[in-house]
C-alpha cells in the first residue's frame, strides 16, 4: 500500500546495547532532520548516551517517556537489528506511526534499510508516496483455572520449553477444540510467517511467505516421527495445554518476554483483530532476494 506521510516529528529508538555505529549514525541523523526542520525525539532513558553522541549539539531535541513518545511522532526510526524493530512493533496500537528500520545488526531480515543507504530513502519518504506493509500481531493468553492471568503479543514466535537443561516435556495441542496431537519433546514453537525464518526454521520448520495468513507449529526435537511442523490458518485459535504435575516450563514471546507456566495452564494463541504494526518497505528489496542474501551458506557473519 502506497501512502504519503506528513512527517513533522520523528522518534529514534536505539538498540539497548552499545553499538559503535551510533557515534556516527546518531549525529548524522539528527543533523539531517534538523536541517529539514523536523523535530527529533528520543526515549527519556537514552538521554545521557545520546548527548554523548551529539557532543553538545543537542539543542531542540526532545526526550520523552515511552508512554508519551509514540503519541508525539509521525515516524519511528529504529537503529539496531531485528530485535530492536520487533521490540518497538510489539508496542503498536491503532494510532501507532509507521516504522523505518535501519539495520545495524548482523542479520537484518526484517529491518529494510542498510546503514549505507537510508538517507536516500528518507529523502524519498519526505517527498513522495512510499510503500507501507502491515504486520500482524498475535495475541497470547494464559489461563489458569479458567481465569486469564496474562495477556501479551508476539510478532515472530511464541516458544514453550523447559527452563532446565536436557529435560523433556509433554504438551497437548488443539485447534478450535480439536486435538492436533499430544507431543513430547524439548518444546514447541508457534511462529508467524514473519518469524518462520527465525527459531522455527532452525528447528526444521518451513519458510512461509509473509503474505500468507497462517501460523506454523514446529516441535523442538520431538520424540515421535509423526510430530512434524504443521501450517494452520491464523483465523482460528490454537490452544496448548500443560499437563498435570508439570513444572519449570516457560513461555517466551519474541525472545523478549518470558512467563512461567504451571501445571494445567492453557496457552491460547490467535491473530489480534486490532493490534497491527506498519513498516516502511525498501522499494529495491524483494523477499526472495533477502532469502538468498541472508541465508547463503557461509556468508552470514557472527
Amino acid at each position: 500500500m502506497k501512502s504519503k506521510l506528513n512527517i513533522k516529528s520523528v522518534g529514534i529508538v536505539l538498540k539497548p546495547r552499545r553499538t559503535p555505529e551510533f557515534r556516527i549514525v546518531v549525529p548524522n541523523l539528527v543533523r539531517w532532520f534538523k536541517k529539514r526542520k523536523i523535530q527529533v525525539t528520543f526515549f527519556e532513558q537514552d538521554q545521557e548516551r545520546v548527548e554523548k553522541f551529539l557532543k553538545g549539539s543537542s539543542t531542540n531535541i526532545n526526550y520523552l517517556p515511552q508512554n508519551d513518545f509514540y503519541k508525539s511522532i509521525d515516524l519511528i526510526i529504529t537503529l539496531g537489528g531485528d530485535g530492536t524493530f520487533i521490540g518497538v512493533a510489539r508496542q503498536s496500537n491503532k494510532s501507532f506511526p509507521p516504522i523505518f528500520g535501519i539495520n545495524l545488526g548482523r542479520l537484518g531480515f526484517i529491518t529494510e534499510f542498510s546503514k549505507t543507504e537510508y538517507f536516500e530513502y528518507l529523502e524519498d519518504l519526505l517527498k513522495r508516496k512510499v510503500d507501507l506493509k502491515t504486520i500482524n500481531l498475535y495475541k497470547v493468553e494464559v489461563k489458569r483455572k479458567d481465569k486469564v492471568i496474562s495477556k501479551s503479543f508476539f510478532i515472530n514466535d511464541a516458544v514453550i520449553n523447559k527452563n532446565e537443561i536436557s529435560r523433556m516435556l509433554s504438551l497437548t495441542v488443539e485447534n478450535q477444540n480439536e486435538m492436533i496431537y499430544r507431543m513430547s519433546g524439548d518444546g514447541l514453537i508457534v511462529s508467524s510467517p514473519v518469524g518462520s525464518t527465525a527459531y522455527s526454521l532452525a528447528a526444521g520448520g518451513p519458510i512461509i511467505h509473509p503474505d500468507v495468513n497462517g501460523l506454523v507449529l514446529t516441535p523442538i526435537c520431538p520424540h515421535s516421527l509423526n510430530h512434524r511442523p504443521i501450517v494452520l490458518s491464523d483465523k482460528e485459535k490454537i490452544s496448548i495445554k500443560v499437563p498435570a504435575n508439570s513444572e519449570n516450563i516457560i513461555l517466551t514471546l519474541d525472545g523478549q518476554e518470558a512467563f512461567n507456566l504451571e501445571s494445567r495452564d492453557v496457552v491460547t494463541i490467535s491473530r489480534s483483530p486490532s493490534k497491527k504494526a506498519q513498516m516502511v518497505l525498501n522499494p529495491n528489496r524483494t523477499y526472495f532476494e533477502v532469502l538468498k542474501d541472508k541465508f547463503t551458506h557461509g556468508k552470514r557473519e557472527f
